[in-house]
């Protein structure tokens, strides 16, 4: 890393920033713009997306003139886990169900961390997964099965 870098977390999040943004404003190009009064398909993401880039700039800005910490050790495993986790959870989803979906996602992504307990993880999945069922089937009537046809639901 340049010495001149000197908050490298600010500055590879702004890189990321800019990155994305740039990258609406060229995917809204294709689309028409419209006007503040009538806008067109183009203009949300156009918007959006420079505004996210003038943050990324401001980023990348401060992280030469204030100092901070260096960017910490990469985790791979724990990266693995937690993206298993939700591809799980989207795959989950229609066959087994909300809840076992949520206590599958909950729990994998809870080993993930040094401090992982089964019994906590176990707790606090099963009451997320009452509570996500609770929430989006029974009060927002949400279509999505609490158990699916594999457990048959």
């Amino acid at each position: 890393m340049p010495t001149f870098i000197r908050h490298p977390k600010d500055f590879w999040a702004g890189i990321i920033f800019i990155f994305f943004g740039l990258a609406a404003v060229v995917i809204g190009q294709d689309y028409p713009m419209g006007t503040a009064g009538r806008m067109g398909p183009a203009y949300f993401p156009t918007i959006l997306g420079g505004l996210l880039a003038l943050i990324g700039v401001a980023s990348v800005v401060r992280s030469l003139l204030r100092a901070g910490e260096a960017i910490g050790t990469f985790h791979l495993k724990s990266l693995l886990l937690i993206l298993a986790a939700v591809v799980l959870f989207g795959v989950l989803m229609r066959g087994a169900g909300l809840a076992p979906a949520i206590v599958v996602l909950v729990v994998l992504s809870a080993y993930a961390s040094p401090s992982f307990k089964l019994g906590h993880s176990l707790l606090i999945a099963v009451g997320l997964a009452a509570f996500s069922a609770l929430l989006f089937v029974k009060l927002l009537g949400l279509p999505m099965p609490i158990f699916g046809p594999w457990l048959g639901g």
